[in-house]
């Protein structure tokens, strides 16, 4: 079993910033293609981002194409979403989550492990 624990989230002005960490403990988080979800009040789970286990490749959705940036520190096994420009639309809880995929899913029902999430707010 991996466990996973995000923070980072709160409430900041549109424009502003937030960088995100899931911090995984129970196993190596090496073995896994980790990605990045949210989900608004009343809307479905959405893909955001998902990096490969080696950190080598990475995909994001288009809504946060050039404003979102995954990245992952296996030593500290730590994966990390930067967020810049944010827009309200961003306004969501986001979790993070394990893959055991060799290729990078886009669903979250490719996913094994979940973290809690965490807030965030984006006011305009």
């Amino acid at each position: 079993q991996v466990q996973l624990v995000e923070s980072g989230g709160g409430l900041v002005q549109a424009g502003g910033s937030l960088r995100l960490s899931c911090a995984a403990s129970g196993r190596t988080i090496s073995s896994y293609t980790m990605g990045w979800f949210r989900q608004a009040p009343g809307k479905e789970r959405e893909f955001v981002a998902a990096i490969s286990r080696s950190g080598g490749a990475t995909y994001y959705a288009d809504s946060v194409k050039g404003r979102f940036t995954i990245s992952r520190d296996n030593a500290k096994n730590t994966v990390y979403l930067q967020m810049n420009s944010l827009k309200p639309e961003d306004t969501a809880v986001y979790y993070c989550a394990t893959s055991g995929g060799v290729v990078i899913f886009t669903t979250p029902g490719r996913y094994d492990y979940w973290g809690q999430g965490t807030q965030v707010t984006v006011s305009s």
